[in-house]
């Protein structure tokens, strides 16, 4: 049965590599980039971008509705953001990940997943709509919201989040 792989869609962005990496890893506010993911909060002590912090994410597809626990793996501030899907046992299901590069006066982002398990269930519920194309479509729209919300940022600089004194 088929199920999505991996794909990666890259965009170029007239900002800062800090302020692309400030948007991607607040995932306190995907849902306002996502066309999926509509909310997200970070769980137990976690309250920002760390290597191990949690964060539950709530998607919904129509009207399907489902939630995803992910743990962050890479938090390389202006560099690379990722984190991983996880089930209830702790098996990894996805992998999400931003990499930020500066080339020249911009900065080159690119969004890409990689699924490393896949339920059945979910197997079979991909069948009348190939999940690969759902989210090839969703990174890319995903990304150009980035983008547009960086170079908004970059051209009207406000502090994204408080810094703790």
């Amino acid at each position: 049965m088929p199920t999505a792989t991996r794909d990666e869609a890259s965009i170029e962005i007239a900002a800062d590599p800090a302020v692309v990496y400030e948007l991607v890893s607040d995932v306190t506010a995907m849902g306002e980039r996502s066309p999926e993911c509509y909310r997200c909060e970070w769980v137990g002590d976690a309250t920002g971008p760390a290597v191990g912090a949690r964060f539950k994410g709530h998607n919904r597809l129509g009207l399907l509705k489902w939630s995803t626990t992910c743990e962050v793996t890479t938090a390389e501030p202006g560099k690379e953001f990722a984190f991983m899907v996880i089930d209830g046992k702790g098996r990894e299901q996805t992998r999400w990940r931003y990499r930020i590069e500066q080339r020249g006066s911009l900065t080159h982002l690119t969004e890409s997943y990689e699924f490393l398990w896949c339920p059945l269930i979910a197997r079979i519920a991909e069948a009348p709509l190939p999940r690969d194309r759902q989210l090839g479509r969703g990174i890319r729209q995903t990304i150009a919201a980035v983008k547009q919300a960086a170079e908004s940022v970059q051209q009207h600089p406000v502090r994204l989040r408080p810094t703790r004194g």
